[in-house]
């Protein structure tokens, strides 16, 4: 063979090699091997949480309730089950206990009402479903699941949201149900006195007027991934005001691709910054880490444009992560094991 001929076949060689490696898409960074073949993570909330605001037996009352929660998430994923039942079912005892902001604990808003918002999502379709502004609904994180699977919506709001429940069969309650003594003095106070000053110091749960939200994310076994938020909203809310829980893409978002994230703080912000979907992205077209992602968006972002709160998430290869730029957020992880862990304040 002439050497003319050998160097022009070394040379197409070699531009075929650059153009296979140039179209090549960039692929999310995780660890060489698996952390968890499936894994979930709970938040009951952020915000101004120090141990000197809470009791130990009111901290002992959030432990005891986050891991019943992260545990019941942990058998039907353990089972076998689905990423969205654990999402569901784990959100329920959370909704269903009056510690935190959703369900039986949500916040009143200026009118004296509980109004409830809740989205979830599935990674594997990008499916989705959610209610805001909902105040009959025991558990608004099914009417969402129902919106996503037996609905052509996304999203449901206000009566309409109530009576599309009602025809799934979904559990109503009356609006007493939702009552709580220590949520209704909140609103009292945010009506009365200055947030900002007096009432801030005083109560904690003034303080964090802005916050207060469930969440869950999980991985099963067929490797597919959910997101839940489920939230009362914001103590003495007016005109109806819906926050960035049931809007999919900032307080809720889950990619098979990518990850599944809830979040909770200040909802404007979130929505502005489209947090949730912003992680996943910065994962899918940047190739970061799930915890470099967040990482990103929790503080740097969303703190230089002056938002509070954090997020949970989880991605496809069982990484488990909780990022916050607030003193404390309620959370909890379970992996493959069983192992659960449980946090309240910046450990």
């Amino acid at each position: 063979m002439k050497k003319s001929t050998l160097i022009l076949i070394l040379f197409a060689f070699l531009l075929n090699s650059c153009a296979d490696t140039s179209s090549q898409k960039e692929t999310p960074k995780t660890d060489e091997t698996p952390k968890n073949s499936f894994g979930l993570v709970i938040h009951g909330g952020a915000g101004t949480i120090l141990k000197k605001n809470l009791t130990p037996e009111l901290e002992a009352q959030y432990k005891e309730t986050l891991e019943k929660a992260a545990k019941k998430g942990y058998e039907i994923l353990n089972n076998g089950g689905t990423s969205l039942d654990a999402v569901e079912q784990t959100i329920h005892i959370l909704e269903n206990s009056p510690l935190f902001n959703a369900g039986k604990g949500a916040v009143f808003a200026n009118n004296g009402k509980n109004e409830l918002d809740a989205s979830i999502m599935e990674g594997k379709t990008l499916n989705a479903g959610a209610v805001a502004g909902v105040t009959n609904l025991k558990n608004p994180i099914s009417a969402a699941r129902k919106v996503m699977e037996n609905s052509d919506h996304v999203l449901l709001a206000r009566k309409g949201a109530e009576e599309f429940a009602a025809s799934q069969g979904l559990e109503t309650v009356d609006t007493s149900y939702f009552f709580t003594e220590k949520r209704y003095n909140s609103l009292l106070k945010a009506k009365n006195k200055d947030i900002k000053d007096k009432a801030a110091s005083i109560d904690p749960f003034i303080k964090d007027y802005k916050y207060g939200t469930v969440g869950c994310v999980a991985l099963d076994k067929n490797g597919n991934l959910a997101a839940g938020t489920s939230t009362g909203g914001m103590t003495n809310k007016k005109w109806s005001r819906i926050g960035d829980s049931p809007i999919i893409g900032a307080g809720t978002y889950a990619n098979n691709k990518t990850c599944a994230v809830s979040g909770t703080g200040h909802g404007e912000y979130f929505i502005r910054a489209n947090v949730a979907y912003d992680i996943s992205a910065l994962m899918e077209y940047k190739g970061l880490s799930l915890q470099e992602a967040a990482k990103e968006v929790i503080q740097n972002k969303l703190k230089n444009m002056g938002g509070d709160g954090g997020i949970i998430a989880i991605d496809t290869k069982g990484n488990l992560v909780a990022e916050f730029n607030t003193a404390g957020m309620y959370r909890a992880m379970v992996d493959e094991n069983g192992t659960v862990t449980i946090g309240i304040y910046k450990e």
